[in-house]
């Protein structure tokens, strides 16, 4: 499976989302800058987090018309899989992939610590090999990771079972509190922890990299064709 690690002015976490394909899930990645214009050479997309554009505006507002996002929609609509993390997140929330919009942190501070995280949704290709409600510790770095929509889009989010993660202890006031959401076509996860910064023992938890496995997984029963 080939990954295209998506780079932005101001991209701080796309070294770390390198790493953990390459070198901990031994599978093929390509740095892509922002003005690139096509990603069909690739399988799955991921958006790491950082400050794009300097989050001047709003948080991924600006990077929502870089050239490379209309390859992202065009890749979604493909059912390829598209993970935005942190920054990412954002980024997909601004595009129109994902419902709803960030705020600022409730504590109006930075947030930078491991949490802990329970898989609301094991049935997703991002979560398949994580148990029902197994609880998970990955770190978040955010200043604006507070989730918020409407009641409507909540009620959406609820029925279509579209909650991947939520925190067990909300450092953040997220709504309901949520951590990742899904796309209902079920192929675009946006998530705040950085599942790329737990995936060694030697960084503190491996946790993360159960999703980046579920990713793989999920795409070589879709596609490879077995003898």
């Amino acid at each position: 499976m080939k990954f295209a690690v998506i780079v932005f002015p101001g991209s701080n976490c796309d070294i770390d989302m390198y790493h953990a394909i390459k070198d901990e899930l031994g599978e093929q990645v390509e740095y892509v800058w922002h003005d690139t214009e096509s990603l069909d050479e690739f399988d799955g997309i991921l958006l790491p987090g950082g400050f794009s554009y300097g989050d001047y505006l709003r948080t991924g507002a600006i990077a929502r018309f870089s050239k490379v996002m209309k390859a992202v929609v065009k890749a979604a609509e493909a059912g390829k899989p598209i993970l935005g993390v942190c920054n990412g997140f954002q980024i997909l929330l601004e595009v129109g992939l994902l419902p709803g919009a960030m705020r600022r942190n409730e504590s109006l501070s930075f947030i930078c610590k491991p949490v802990n995280l329970k898989v609301a949704n094991n049935g997703t290709m991002f979560s398949t090999a994580y148990a029902q409600g197994e609880t998970i510790s990955i770190p978040v770095a955010h200043g604006e990771g507070n989730y918020y929509c409407d009641e409507e889009t909540l009620a959406g989010l609820k029925a279509n079972n579209q909650i991947v993660f939520t925190y067990q202890d909300n450092p953040n006031g997220s709504l309901e509190d949520i951590a990742g959401i899904i796309n209902e076509k079920g192929n675009v996860l946006g998530m705040m922890p950085h599942p790329e910064r737990a995936v060694d023992e030697l960084l503190g938890g491996a946790d993360g990299l159960k999703l980046f496995q579920s990713i793989v997984r999920s795409w070589r029963e879709a596609n490879v064709v077995k003898a």
